[in-house]
This record gives C-alpha cells, sequence and structure tokens, in this order.
C-alpha cells in the first residue's frame, strides 16, 4: 500500500504545532531554571571566584598544566 499516515488520517499535521509531549518537557525544564541555587554550589562559585581574583592580582595569567 503507498498511501501515507497523512493521507491514512485524512489530514495533514499542522507543521508550526508542537508535538504532545513538548508541553510536558517546557514545564519540566521550567520547574528545574526555578529551583533554587544549593548553598554548596554558590560556596564553590564564591571559592572559584576568589582563586580568580588571586590570579588577577598576583600576575598569575594561568594555570601550569
Amino acid at each position: 500500500m503507498t498511501s501515507s499516515k497523512k493521507q491514512e488520517h485524512g489530514k495533514t499535521p499542522d507543521k508550526d504545532a508542537a508535538p504532545a509531549w513538548a508541553d510536558g518537557l517546557k514545564k519540566l525544564y521550567d520547574s528545574v531554571v526555578e529551583e533554587p541555587i544549593p548553598d554548596s554550589f554558590k560556596n564553590l562559585l564564591a571559592q572559584f571566584d576568589e582563586v580568580d581574583e588571586t590570579d588577577k592580582t598576583s600576575g598569575a595569567g594561568g594555570h601550569e598544566t
């Protein structure tokens, strides 16, 4: 049989319409974005910032490998 699914259902899908699961994925993404950053992660970022500031003031432009 050579008919496509579009023809079997009698309508063509809207190319601009989001798939059915997209709304759920968007809600999940938004909930993750809205979560607060844990204090331990904030502290780690602060430590990195301190190291960067120390490197800038001491003239150490990069790290040796």
